[in-house]
């Protein structure tokens, strides 16, 4: 049975999970404020840069701080969060696959320190590499960010729910298909998160796209 542990698990972090934490707190700060400061000034080629870098760092420092706050904890890992993936598909959304995909494997590379557990290189490269860096897939979907949002986290599940059946399918009850299995387990958390970030999609579209730092193709 999943568990309800809103902030419990701050608790369990290590001392070096904590220094990073706090980094990335202090770093999202910082780069609020530049974003801001650079709001106003024209787009030339060398301030395009600087602001994609600003908002890329802020998008991973927005989506590793929210996979913190857990509203159920599976037990054989995954959680439901508030919105934890949002950051970097918007990220995406606004600066297209190519920037999303850069940004979206630095979250994935923090979520390897965050939940380590491997077991096997194909099921890193499915429950992290592939899992997360496909989120940049919001980036197609320049005028659809809801699209954009539902693909990349339907392709999300889709990795966890074939590494789970591959690597994990020895939790699966004893009469249960292991693809069954994991496909329930996985959508279970995946499924309710999407959900989430979705709603606040619908809440704060007027505010992504008035910060948008991009135009879009007509």
């Amino acid at each position: 049975m999943p568990t309800f542990s809103l902030f419990s698990s701050f608790a369990e972090m290590s001392l070096k999970e904590w220094i990073l934490f706090g980094t990335l707190a202090v770093a999202a700060v910082a780069l609020v404020v530049l974003a801001l400061k650079n709001r106003k000034k024209e787009l030339e080629p060398s301030t395009f840069d600087t602001r994609a870098l600003v908002y890329g760092a802020l998008a991973i420092s927005l989506s590793f701080v929210l996979s913190y706050i857990r509203l159920f904890h599976m037990p054989q890992g995954g959680s439901i969060t508030p919105g934890s993936m949002l950051p970097v598909m918007v990220y995406s959304y606004w600066y297209g696959p190519k920037k999303g995909l850069i940004v979206c494997l630095a979250y994935a590379a923090l979520q390897m320190i965050q939940d380590a557990w491997f077991v096997h290189p194909i099921q890193i490269l499915l429950d992290y590499i592939f899992a997360f860096g496909f989120l940049s897939v919001a980036g197609f979907f320049k005028k659809n960010l809801y699209a954009g949002i539902a693909v990349g986290g339907i392709i999300r599940l889709l990795c966890h729910f074939v590494s789970g059946a591959i690597f994990f399918g020895e939790y699966a009850p004893e009469s249960m298909n292991p693809w069954i299995y994991s496909l329930g387990y996985q959508a279970s958390s995946i499924l309710p998160d999407l959900v989430i970030c979705l709603l606040f999609a619908v809440l704060l579209r007027k505010t992504i796209e008035r910060i948008r730092p991009t135009p879009i193709p007509a």
